[in-house]
């Protein structure tokens, strides 16, 4: 028996971000757009929406949503109540549209709300519709039903979480996808590969979830390199479609020990979350590997998983694909947690607080803080 939650709408494919605007008149005539740093790579969804009969409001987000951004947008808005909010941009603006969209319907602060460091509580009415357009394949925020809100005076990255959240559309375009910076490629790729191997592995998965993955695994691995080595069109489309999956898998399945790290030690650094999962990723498929028992279901979807990276990565599909995708990640930009300024001096703090991350429930085995240590250091 199982639950299985997604947008009311997905519209995927190129072409698709031009109907934005009139799917956006069916809620009213007000719209808040949530863009990313730049303005100007929104000037055409302002533009339709305004030859629509919209009246549309701007917030920009520069970087992944924190505590006092969520404030300061809140105060900026002065009770105003859109009847729509577009996100247009990557997860950290979707995240922001998300916390907006929920937020200005509630009479509370928004630490009130806040898993974690608030109270979590229950939003006080539904959210304001969202219509998500991501412009980057990996977080698959269009799809889930939390924001992650870094909170810097705790040092936390936390959730903002309600099934409600789910935007009501998602339009999913590689075409806004494309020529994104190597980093920016990288970082998400990652990202939506992981997103794709917790969910398969959790305690929590389900036969849809499952099916998402075992579809989806495959196919991210075999263009990650064509996306981040020449930006190649088909490689976008395809990684597109395993970020919604992996978005609509976490949603419902939940995820592992590298996002119940990554919402720690993404709160104590500028580092990209997708660069972070990136970085864990393999240590913690070694780690797995070490305790899985032959026989076990578990253990025969780790092997083939592992079967489906060396097909990728080892040049002879000879057992060293973890090692292989570790190494050319590190020659084409990736940081390991060293030079994402994370010491190992501050490993057990890390460990400890991990081990009670909300995503390290699903993790399919215990981690013992020896074993979180371990995977730390792997990934240094």
């Amino acid at each position: 028996m199982f639950s299985f939650i997604s947008p009311q709408t997905m519209h995927f494919g190129r072409g698709q971000s031009q109907q934005t605007a009139a799917l956006a008149a069916a809620y009213g005539k007000t719209v808040l757009l949530v863009h990313g740093s730049d303005v100007t790579r929104a000037q055409w969804l302002i533009e339709g929406c305004s030859n629509a009969g919209l009246a549309v409001k701007t917030v920009s987000c520069g970087n992944e949503p924190s505590l006092p951004d969520i404030e300061q947008a809140l105060l900026q808005l002065n009770g105003t109540r859109p009847d729509v909010v577009i996100a247009l941009g990557g997860g950290s603006v979707i995240d922001l549209a998300k916390g907006l969209a929920a937020l200005i319907p509630c009479a509370g602060k928004p630490l009130d709300y806040l898993e974690v460091v608030g109270c979590g509580r229950p939003l006080d009415h539904p959210p304001i519709p969202v219509i998500a357009l991501p412009t980057t394949a990996g977080t698959g925020a269009e799809v889930t039903k939390n924001a992650v809100i870094s909170v810097p005076e705790r040092g936390l990255k936390v959730s903002l979480r309600d099934p409600r959240m789910v935007p009501q559309i998602a339009i999913i375009d590689a075409s806004l996808m494309e020529g994104a910076p190597r980093h920016v490629a990288l970082a998400a790729g990652l990202d939506a590969i992981t997103q794709v191997i917790e969910p398969y592995l959790t305690v929590k998965s389900n036969p849809m979830t499952d099916a998402l993955c075992r579809d989806a695994i495959p196919a991210g691995l075999s263009v990650l390199r064509d996306l981040v080595e020449d930006d190649a069109p088909h490689a976008w489309d395809s990684m597109a479609w395993v970020s919604t999956c992996g978005g609509l898998a976490l949603a419902n399945a939940g995820l592992g020990a590298v996002h119940g790290f990554a919402g720690v030690i993404g709160g104590r650094t500028n580092a990209s979350h997708g660069e972070i999962c990136g970085a864990l990723l393999p240590a913690v498929l070694e780690s797995h590997l070490r305790k899985a028992q032959d026989g076990t279901e578990l253990h025969a979807r780790l092997q083939w998983i592992l079967h489906k990276v060396d097909t990728c990565f080892a040049h002879k599909g000879n057992g060293d694909g973890i090692s292989e995708l570790r190494r050319w990640s590190k020659e084409m930009g990736l940081r390991g947690l060293d030079d994402m300024g994370v010491s190992s001096l501050d490993y057990p703090e890390i460990a400890a607080a991990s081990a009670n991350a909300s995503s390290m429930k699903g993790n399919p085995f215990h981690l013992s803080q020896e074993d979180l240590l371990q995977i730390l250091h792997a990934a240094k």
